[in-house]
């Protein structure tokens, strides 16, 4: 596995960390559509042509939670497909509490829409639906980018107190956010947070569909607590997966660092592990340009 940690990163500029606002509304327009996955109505939006690019979000993100200006770069090269999970957002039913169920739901949700090879784009607890895609369905999953998040099995830094405290409340404003996806000790970070605060919040009611009662949240602490003592030992089989991964991290994630990633590196065979300078959890989001430029350049040339 490769490591490029960009601590010192002279060559990113302030626009590349903020984005422009003004570019922003790429998937304004996209439209909500529904698919039905056996018993669920699985609500999804595609915007782009190209490559089709699955998306699965964050614990507790919907639909409207993904950076528009992020999304509208994944587009330029991509077909992007984003979901919200059984139970979340605008889908009906409730969240499945294993974790192989909803990797299954998610292949048989791109089988509904013809879509029988893709790559596999998984953000924090979304990665972990991504890990165990890509081991379940390796002839389906091209490539698979994981965002701001860990592999399984033991051993995982505990997380920070403030940034769980903070991630469990109903709402959470800007000051918030700072915490969660980026890093509060950078002004540039907390410029960018601004930036993607705004141009999500540019869509109405985002916060009305965000998970928040205790019983919505409890099947994601089931999967997430299950992937992590790892008893179908799907660590050891990341080690021997031919799908290539990225791996792309904030160098100040207090939910899950990069440095769940280091006893990995050298080990999974096509993998590659990009660390985002003064970021947090959400590095994408973060540098919504330059994270699309990795993506695409991986996609095209990391098989």
């Amino acid at each position: 596995m490769r490591l490029l940690a960009l601590i010192a990163c002279g060559l990113l500029t302030s626009g590349l960390m903020a984005g422009s606002a003004s570019a922003a509304g790429a998937d304004d327009d996209a439209q909500t559509r529904y698919a039905q996955v056996e018993e669920f109505r699985i609500a999804y939006r595609t915007l782009g042509s190209g490559p089709p690019i699955v998306l699965l979000t964050r614990f507790r993100g919907t639909l409207d939670t993904w950076d528009p200006l992020f999304l509208g770069q994944l587009a330029r090269t991509h077909r992007v497909i984003t979901l919200d999970f059984p139970g979340v957002g605008y889908s009906s039913g409730t969240v499945p509490t294993d974790v192989g169920r909803v990797a299954t739901l998610v292949h048989a949700f791109a089988a509904t829409l013809g879509v029988t090879r893709y790559a596999v784009l998984g953000w924090s607890w979304g990665g972990i639906v991504a890990q165990t895609l890509l081991l379940q369905h390796p002839e389906a999953v091209s490539h698979a980018v994981l965002v701001g998040t860990a592999p399984p099995g033991p051993g995982q830094a505990a997380i920070q107190p403030l940034w769980l405290e903070r991630a469990l409340k109903p709402v959470n404003d800007l000051a918030d956010e700072e915490i969660l996806f980026f890093e509060p000790a950078s002004d540039a970070s907390r410029r960018a947070a601004k930036g993607s605060h705004d141009r999500i919040y540019a869509r109405p009611d985002v916060a009305r569909r965000i998970p928040s009662r205790e019983a919505e949240l409890q099947p994601f602490f089931a999967m997430a607590d299950a992937f992590k003592k790892d008893a179908v030992g799907r660590r050891d089989l990341l080690t021997k997966s031919p799908v290539p991964m990225l791996i792309l991290c904030g160098d100040n994630d207090p939910s899950v660092p990069a440095t769940n990633w280091y006893p990995l590196i050298g080990r999974i065979p096509k993998g590659q592990l990009v660390v985002l300078p003064q970021s947090g959890h959400g590095p994408q989001h973060q540098y919504p340009h330059l994270s699309a430029q990795y993506i695409a350049a991986f996609m095209r040339d990391g098989s």
